[in-house]
């Protein structure tokens, strides 16, 4: 907890800063006191509960998750909250959760040498289908570079390609040569399948490039392949949230299967490789057919996302919400690591959630202008599916919704010196967001690894999709103490604890560091709920200008 001293100069900072923009004013002084009550305490005690064993991962679907959605549910109405779902605290989420049938899919090239058989899951792995029980398609095998189409930036893997009735081989992410926001909307599987689909596209091979390969080994893969379902959420039309059914199968192969499967084309996987990492178009037919085939099992179940509202306190704005939002899923159990076969999921995202919680309590002492609603979703480990679902169905006005501040894995692995805000320059966030952390003594660093994608990949990105301006914040690499590279320590945690049981309450936590970034994330919805007016796209912007709202 701050002393009253530091309480009062972060005030100082936060007025001084407001007097250049008269357009978002200062936190008032109320805020001081929800700042000051942000404790180390409670954000444990939460973390501890939501990451023990007891939760089994937090699987969507499962007994642990709806335990923790209880747990967060009770939090809220400790905390004032009023109930924000269409079933008191709770908005059911309609899912259907799929596997495939391991014994029944088949991959085979069929060359004029002879067939060459693919074994699943050692060369390839499939999901399976959403919708239906059985798939079987054979057709020439075309490399489509990274499946990506983007004439506005003069690039293009289909230009002169005919993949009509075609099974489209192609690479993971987009080129490194593209500026990172529209490398990561053309990394998206649903931007990509959208294009294959446009051009007559039936069939899909994915192929992994050498980063993928670093950053999450085949092997690991391979063990997980049909050890969890994969799942998407139902409209109120009862048809799967995107769905593409000219698609009749998709698969994922090896690196070593990809090797063979280009085997005597005219070009060699080492060479696709390489024109893709060099961000040039090598697109070709490959010259032979494949046959895929497989059979998926289905069920329905439901899993709810958990709502609280701090209610506005001006009349004229309280009808208007900013939106925090983290995901509450985890992976469940699954295949054992060194005895352990739990996926607590402690960082990712039970530590989100327990922020999510904190600052809802902060707000509840403090409520601004604008509503505060707060959103424990479900199932974003299986595709963001509980914030989609949110934003197409929100139990709110969707055009009452000015912005959204999610919070996803934050790592608290040294002290804290700067924060990444995923988004936030392509709207009037940046510059709320950089006000609210120099009010930390925190500053606003870039995005340290465009190649992963980040902003597309977390819940954030469902509430873009639907016009409204959003920010991802996690903690920078950079750490305030000179002795400890705050870089190494992030990169070993995605390379040796991400999305493993070791990502659970034995991992170190800098409590100091995770007090500030809550109070950072307070500052922020203080400034959005407080403002004259509601967050604006850039003009200009790449994002704003698919998706705003008109």
């Amino acid at each position: 907890m701050l002393t009253s001293c530091k309480v009062a100069s972060a005030a100082l900072v936060v007025l001084v800063l407001a007097a250049c923009e008269t357009r978002t004013p200062a936190a008032p002084p109320e805020i001081d006191l929800a700042l000051a009550s942000l404790e180390k305490a409670s954000i444990e005690a939460h973390l501890e509960y939501l990451a023990d064993d007891a939760l089994e991962g937090r699987m969507t679907g499962e007994p642990g998750y709806d335990a923790a959605a209880r747990y967060v549910a009770e939090r809220f109405h400790e905390a004032g909250l009023e109930a924000g779902g269409d079933d008191a605290w709770y908005q059911q989420v309609p899912l259907i959760s799929y596997r495939v049938d391991g014994n029944s899919t088949a991959l085979v090239a069929h060359r004029d040498s002879g067939d060459v058989a693919f074994t699943y899951p050692g060369d390839y792995v499939t999901a399976g289908d959403k919708v239906r029980q059985a798939n079987s398609v054979r057709a020439e095998v075309v490399f489509a570079g990274f499946g990506v189409h983007a004439p506005e930036l003069g690039y293009s893997d289909y230009d002169g390609l005919d993949v009509e009735g075609k099974i489209v081989a192609i690479l993971g992410k987009a080129p490194a040569t593209f500026p990172h926001n529209e490398r990561a909307y053309y990394s998206s599987s649903r931007t990509k399948a959208a294009e294959a689909v446009r051009r007559g596209a039936v069939g899909v091979i994915g192929l992994r490039s050498a980063y993928q390969e670093h950053t999450y080994p085949w092997e690991r893969i391979r063990k997980q392949a049909g050890t969890r379902p994969s799942m998407t959420w139902v409209d109120i039309a009862g048809h799967a949230a995107d769905y593409f059914p000219e698609i009749e199968m998709a698969v994922t192969i090896s690196p070593d299967a990809a090797t063979k499967l280009f085997e005597g084309t005219r070009i060699s996987f080492t060479e696709a490789r390489a024109a893709g990492e060099a961000g040039r178009v090598a697109s070709t037919p490959l010259g032979f057919e494949v046959s895929m085939t497989r059979r998926t099992n289905h069920e329905r179940i439901t899993s709810p996302n958990v709502i609280g509202i701090v209610r506005g306190m001006d009349p004229e704005l309280a009808d208007e919400y900013v939106v925090y939002s983290a995901h509450l899923d985890h992976l469940g159990i699954g295949v054992p690591e060194n005895g352990d076969a739990i996926y607590n999921g402690a960082y990712d995202n039970a530590m989100g959630v327990a922020l999510l919680l904190e600052t809802a309590r902060a707000f509840s002492a403090s409520p601004p202008r604008r509503s505060v609603l707060f959103i424990a979703v479900t199932g974003e480990e299986r595709g963001l599916l509980g914030s989609d679902y949110f934003a197409n169905y929100p139990t709110v006005p969707t055009e009452s919704l000015v912005a959204n501040v999610n919070l996803d894995m934050p790592l608290f692995l040294y002290p804290l010196a700067d924060v990444v805000a995923f988004g936030a320059e392509h709207s009037s966030l940046e510059r709320i967001v950089e006000r609210a952390l120099a009010a930390e003594g925190l500053k606003l660093a870039e995005d340290p690894k465009p190649q992963e994608t980040i902003f597309i990949r977390s819940d954030q990105f469902s509430f873009v999709r639907k016009g409204i301006p959003a920010t991802f914040l996690v903690p920078g690499f950079d750490s305030a103490d000179p002795t400890i590279d705050g870089a190494s320590l992030e990169e070993d945690f995605r390379l040796n604890h991400y999305h493993r049981p070791s990502d659970d309450l034995n991992r170190p936590v800098h409590w100091e560091s995770a007090v500030r970034f809550a109070r950072a994330n307070v500052r922020i919805g203080t400034i959005i709920g407080n403002a004259d007016n509601r967050p604006t796209w850039n003009e200009g912007d790449f994002f704003g200008d698919r998706f705003a709202r008109r």
